[in-house]
């Protein structure tokens, strides 16, 4: 193929007549053998697919190697923003490994106990009474009340209609007297129950570095446990009135005078 192009490229440069005028150049034409003129036809088959195993070139060689790296400022806020949004699902796979008591310990280091699933007998909807407590419920303190619902982020060990027990109580009172804790009162409980989880409303947090073409924005939802509160124990409660009962009113007797 190469003798070919050759003389097509010699035909177009130097007419036929110079070229058959010189004996030589038409004494090597008429020598040149004929299998380089006339190639056989040659079957090309498909290349193989290497693996990069089977692959003979090592591309580590074009690696460049340094003996430290560099993170500019910029660099290094960028990751840990993006670190932010990331969840950890090694929390849950604690969880899962974790005994029965140390599941319990836990959730008494956070303020309550599970005690079961509410039954009808427990009555969770009952008549308000003038007693209240404060709870506290992980880092969170409330003044509650019978009836009352509170929202605190969400317990891990507990289910919707289980019942709990919140054991740090720091303060008892009623209409007639007032129990404070040192901390807490160990002889007090409230007695709630789990009505959902859910989620709170969202809230964007926004970054921005002026002059560095740096902003983010993030959102955020948290999750809740909603409790209603059924009981209060550890203060005696007041005893309600009896409601009076109302006599009938008498008809008075209206004098009426009489013309003489």
């Amino acid at each position: 193929m190469a003798n070919r192009r050759s003389l097509l490229n010699l035909t177009k440069h130097f007419p036929p007549s110079s070229l058959t005028s010189n004996p030589t150049f038409s004494h090597n034409l008429q020598t040149l053998p004929t299998t380089t003129l006339n190639p056989p036809n040659i079957v090309r088959t498909p290349p193989k697919t290497l693996t990069p195993k089977q692959f003979p070139f090592n591309f580590s060689i074009l690696a460049r190697h340094f003996s430290s790296t560099y993170k500019s400022s910029d660099d290094d806020d960028d990751e840990g923003d993006d670190d932010e949004g990331e969840f950890d699902d090694d929390d849950d796979d604690d969880d899962v490994l974790k005994s029965a008591e140390e599941i319990e310990e836990e959730a008494g280091e956070i303020g309550y106990k599970v005690v079961g699933q509410i039954e009808e007998s427990d009555r969770p909807f009952k008549p308000y009474e003038p007693v209240f407590a404060v709870v506290q419920v992980g880092p969170h303190q409330f003044k509650v009340s019978n009836g009352d619902t509170i929202s605190t982020e969400r317990l891990k060990y507990c289910d919707v209609n289980d019942k709990l027990i919140l054991n740090k109580v720091l303060m008892l009172g009623s209409a007639t007297q007032t129990i404070i804790g040192r901390p807490i009162l160990p002889d007090a409980s409230v007695h709630v129950v789990v009505e959902e989880h859910a989620l709170d409303a969202k809230v964007l947090i926004f970054k921005k570095k002026r002059r560095k073409n740096y902003r983010r924005t993030r959102g955020h939802r948290q999750e809740l446990t909603r409790l209603r509160i059924i009981d209060i124990q550890g203060i005696q409660k007041p005893e309600k009135p009896e409601p009076k009962k109302m006599k009938p009113a008498s008809k008075k007797l209206e004098k009426v005078a009489v013309a003489a």
